[in-house]
């Protein structure tokens, strides 16, 4: 399937796996990457160190195929990891929670592709002109940190907007959802809780089941009194925050306090008395699991054969 993204990125299908903080590490990265997606490794607040031997890694993985970086322009390590990224000839840097201006001229020095997060046609406009290669159009059923409107309204305005490529994501587990990304504008798609019922995915097994067990009615949006609000599946944990949100017995600063090291005990741990599982509203169509490349093949084939009715 040719689009402006597999040209652009060098891959043999139009998708992207998402740069889950915590999740996508090289395990995961090399498997999307060697089965013809573009994998990403998680930048978040991870040591520089750490991040540096990540990509070691997955370079020897993929063996020349190409692999991105993602960097959360909020965290501390932010400054450090865009030049990383330089030093490591990493080939592609996806970007969120922010605007990556001040980095992107290096970057574009660098000959790396960058193609940040949005979830507005305004920041998405603003991205275009500071030099991006592509946008991610993010709707609101994506897991993790989340803006507001939904997949169906947003991707196909920032389509109509831009002139550089977009990137669906939020809400697409399927080739279904990756047909109507397309018939919506998109040139490729992006996605994250599918992969996370991914057999080469490192999280605990417990975070895995409750994905794949997971019923359309499974997930809830905490942290908005904070500013940043994220998906997760419902837990008892993820009740108890979202109720004390609503009725104000969590003030904003003790939601930030209580939530510290929750996905890390989440994705290491399988906490589920402190853990945030954070996932997007899709889940409830999961419900095995299985190696990267039968993912993406099976979920393409549905999609071409779906396109080519």
């Amino acid at each position: 399937m040719n689009t402006k993204i597999t040209e652009l990125l060098g891959i043999k299908y139009p998708i992207i796996q998402g740069g889950m903080a915590w999740i996508a590490e090289s395990t995961l990265a090399s498997a999307v990457s060697n089965a013809g997606g573009l994998g990403l490794i998680a930048g978040g607040s991870a040591p520089i160190d750490y991040l540096r031997e990540q990509i070691r890694k997955t370079k020897e993985a993929v063996n020349g195929k190409p692999f991105g970086v993602n960097v959360m322009l909020m965290s501390p390590n932010a400054e450090d990891l865009a030049k990383l990224i330089i030093e490591e000839k990493v080939p592609v840097v996806t970007t969120g929670a922010g605007n990556p201006g001040k980095f992107m001229d290096a970057w574009k020095e660098a000959g790396i592709k960058v193609i940040p997060v949005v979830p507005s046609v305004a920041l998405a406009k603003r991205m275009e002109r500071a030099g991006a290669d592509a946008v991610v159009a993010e709707g609101t059923e994506s897991g993790g940190h989340i803006g507001e409107n939904t997949t169906m309204c947003l991707v196909p305005q920032v389509v109509d907007a831009l002139e550089i490529p977009v990137i669906a994501a939020g809400g697409i587990a399927d080739g279904r959802g990756i047909a109507a990304s397309f018939m919506l504008g998109a040139e490729g798609v992006q996605l994250g809780t599918r992969f996370l019922a991914a057999e080469e995915c490192q999280i605990h097994p417990t975070y895995k089941e409750l994905v794949v067990k997971a019923k359309d009615t499974d997930s809830i949006v905490t942290g908005r009194t904070t500013g940043h609000p994220c998906r997760n599946v419902k837990t008892k944990f993820s009740k108890k925050l979202a109720s004390g949100e609503k009725d104000g017995s969590i003030t904003p600063e003790e939601f930030e306090e209580i939530t510290l090291g929750s996905l890390r005990k989440a994705v290491q741990d399988g906490n589920l008395e402190e853990g945030s599982f954070l996932c997007g509203a899709i889940a409830g169509m999961i419900t095995d699991v299985k190696p990267c490349k039968d993912i993406i093949e099976e979920m393409f084939a549905q999609a071409e054969g779906l396109l080519n009715k």
